[in-house]
């Protein structure tokens, strides 16, 4: 026995240390024997007469339930845990492999193996957090790696996309088809210059969100000018004569617009001029012939201004234009039913602009031209290439080629946003995660075919941005708060846990914590996180490298881990610098 009980207060007791008892039994687990229970405890403060314990559950049943609902009496025996009971604890015993996966070897009872409730974690958001070097994506690679290595249990029907911002998980997977032929992995690089797969994303296939996120919207008075431009796509991307009416009505509104704008006569003329130069259609064009009783004049001829200063036949064009105004235009926005591209987005959205009678207006000129600025530039710098295609296909067909290589189903996507720039990688993973969002959402049978999204360096997209403000959501804060129950689920990896969303991190049921020192992200993880005490916050600014502690819904008790080192290891490791130097 270790000692008596001499002080009981909520869930610490303080111990008197037998005569016996050595010093190094800190971070030990005990079992507390008191009438019918058998409480379990940890050992986390040792002084030369007493030792404290920490009340973590009991067991039950040859089970162990995590928590406590009453206190052990004075009276109670006290022992160290045995083996036996120590495989209680870990929930080793039962193996099957299709319920567990293996983690790594306890750090503090030396091996035995600690394993995760496979559908406890994989049906709940988890977050990987630790300091840069502390072992945390090496450790994300080696968790999926014992789950596709075990030749016992192959999860075929698994889909897991991993955002991959530095291009380190590219080789981390490639051996799985070794251990099954029906697994398959595959990577998608954003590298214009590779011969690999470019990742790519279908423009039609996206909603009016995503096109805003696609040109960072950033004041609510650009989205009319965003939906006008959508609108104006699923018209002028089709046949021309079956639309050729809606173009014509945009153009002779626009022109009308210029002539009751207040300018001069010069200024007019000169609006007129600019406008047809740039729009223009077989029907309405400055070389159009207007008829009058007579003869015909073109009608840049009728924009002539006489000796009084005045368009000489100004009454005569506007009577021309207004034929071709049409009283409704029912344009709605793309339906996903046909292909269009960025050049074609990028010409709607011209006409959208004179549609609106932007021109006269500053304001609202600068914003709608600050989004067609950043919808050339995407197009100039050649990530066009991003989202074009050369044949149409549905959201359905586009998310069978994303799982699916030589018909036979892939489970790890990597998407490899190393070659592209922080601003359009976060772009790119918000799209995409919505997209697959969508996607779940949309399915016949609910939850029937998960997906996880592995967001690598999570802080850098998963933030509290102004996604609320301009769309009214987030879209990784609405997957944490509902993508559980359309089995859409999150597993972030950061270094940075400080700058991460708050309501993402408070959603999140399971952690694997690597060292954390900096006081601030200690502080921000606290208040959100359950099971963290003071005992345990000490345990993760001491961890060493590979080792992470481990709670939530999917383990039976917090625990430190000593993770096995992933083969293929994802290129995450610092630099040799004695080697490369000398």
């Amino acid at each position: 026995m270790l000692g008596e009980i001499l002080e009981i207060k909520n869930n610490i007791i303080v111990i008197k240390k037998a005569h016996d008892i050595k010093d190094n039994i800190i971070n030990l687990y005990v079992k507390i024997l008191s009438e019918n229970s058998i409480f379990v405890g940890e050992i986390f403060d040792v002084t030369k007469e007493n030792f404290s314990i920490k009340l973590i559950g009991e067991i039950i049943n040859n089970g162990f339930i995590y928590g406590i609902s009453k206190r052990p009496n004075f009276d109670s025996k006290i022992y160290l845990l045995n083996n036996e009971e120590i495989k209680i604890l870990f929930n080793i015993n039962n193996y099957v492999p299709e319920e567990k996966v293996y983690l790594g070897k306890s750090a503090l009872y030396a091996n035995y193996p600690i394993y995760a409730d496979i559908n406890n974690l994989f049906a709940n958001h988890l977050v990987v957090l630790g300091n840069t070097g502390s072992g945390k994506s090496c450790g994300m690679a080696r968790l999926l790696q014992n789950l596709f290595y075990n030749k016992d249990a192959n999860p075929l029907n698994a889909t897991i996309f991993i955002i991959d911002v530095y291009g380190e998980y590219k080789n981390a997977f490639s051996m799985i088809n070794y251990v099954h032929k029906n697994l398959n992995y595959k990577n998608y690089t954003t590298d214009l210059k590779s011969n690999e797969e470019l990742l790519h994303i279908p423009l039609w296939l996206l909603s009016l969100d995503d096109i805003c996120l696609l040109l960072e919207v950033n004041d609510k008075n650009q989205i009319p000018i965003v939906e006008k431009a959508l609108k104006i796509v699923n018209i002028f991307s089709r046949d021309e004569d079956s639309v050729i009416k809606y173009k014509n009505s945009i153009i002779a509104k626009s022109l009308l617009d210029i002539f009751i704008n207040g300018n001069t006569p010069a200024q007019i003329r000169d609006q007129i001029f600019s406008v047809l130069t740039r729009y223009n259609t077989k029907e309405l064009n400055l070389n159009t012939e207007i008829y009058m009783p007579g003869y015909t004049r073109p009608l840049k001829q009728c924009m002539m201004i006489d000796n009084t200063g005045k368009i000489r036949d100004m009454e005569l064009v506007v009577n021309f234009l207004n034929k071709y105004v049409l009283d409704e235009m029912n344009l709605e926005y793309p339906d996903g039913t046909f292909l269009y591209t960025l050049k074609d987005l990028l010409y709607a959205f011209d006409f959208a602009l004179i549609d609106e009678g932007i021109l006269n207006n500053e304001k609202v000129y600068s914003l709608a031209h600050e989004l067609r600025v950043r919808l050339a530039s995407i197009i100039d710098s050649g990530q066009y290439r991003f989202f074009e295609f050369d044949k149409y296909f549905s959201k359905e067909d586009f998310f069978y080629m994303l799982t699916h290589q030589n018909n036979l189903k892939t489970q790890v996507i990597n998407l490899n946003l190393n070659s592209i720039d922080d601003r359009f990688a976060k772009i790119i993973a918000k799209i995409y995660s919505k997209f697959l969002f969508d996607y779940a959402k949309n399915e016949l049978k609910r939850a029937e075919n998960p997906i996880h999204i592995v967001l690598e360096e999570a802080h850098r997209y998963v933030q509290n941005d102004r996604d609320i403000e301009i769309l009214g959501y987030n879209i990784f804060e609405r997957i944490a708060k509902e993508g559980r129950k359309y089995a859409v689920l999150l597993n972030l990896i950061s270094q940075r846990p400080s700058e991460l969303s708050q309501t993402v991190l408070s959603q999140c049921n399971n952690f694997l914590v690597f060292k954390i020192s900096h006081p601030n992200d200690i502080d921000y993880i606290k208040p959100m996180i359950p099971y963290v005490d003071e005992e345990m916050i000490e345990k993760i600014k001491n961890l060493q490298v590979g080792h992470c502690l481990t709670f939530g819904t999917a383990f039976k008790t917090p625990t430190i881990v000593k993770m096995d080192i992933a083969t293929p290891a994802p290129t995450s490791s610092s630099a040799n610098i004695a080697k490369l130097w000398f």
